[in-house]
């Protein structure tokens, strides 16, 4: 029986004065990333699918989240917390683009840096996790 990896990638689809590769950096290292790894998850039998949820635009706080086999990065890696930011949306001082005055936006803390976008190190090691877990 094949293993399948399944990556759910839930973000807003809101549109905001930030460039696309602002706004959807957590996308595109998701897609170089499996780019990488997808040959040798095969190869050992894994197929790999990924799911694309569009939050509504009110959503911030649960934006850029990637779920691995159902389970969050910060359930399945230690020493990775989730934490807010205030929006960093370039539109002003009260974020109009997210509809509140002081919004905040998900990050994630790991070996004390912030980061708004998940960096490869870490769905790397969440999609090994993942598959160890089966």
């Amino acid at each position: 029986m094949k293993k399948e990896l399944v990556i759910e990638w839930k973000h807003t689809d809101r549109v905001v004065e930030k460039t696309p590769e602002e706004f959807e950096e957590t996308g595109m290292t998701l897609a170089a990333v499996l780019a990488e790894i997808r040959m040798l998850l095969e190869m050992e039998g894994v197929g790999v699918r990924v799911v694309e949820t569009v939050l509504p635009d009110d959503a911030a706080a649960e934006s850029e989240c990637l779920l691995f086999n159902g389970i969050p990065v910060e359930k399945l890696l230690e020493g990775v917390e989730v934490t807010a930011t205030a929006c960093a949306c370039a539109s002003c001082e009260s974020c109009e683009t997210c509809g509140e005055e002081e919004a905040e936006c998900r990050t994630l803390r790991y070996n004390g840096e912030e980061y708004e976008a998940i960096p490869p190190e870490l769905i790397g090691r969440a999609a090994a996790k993942a598959l160890e877990m089966e």
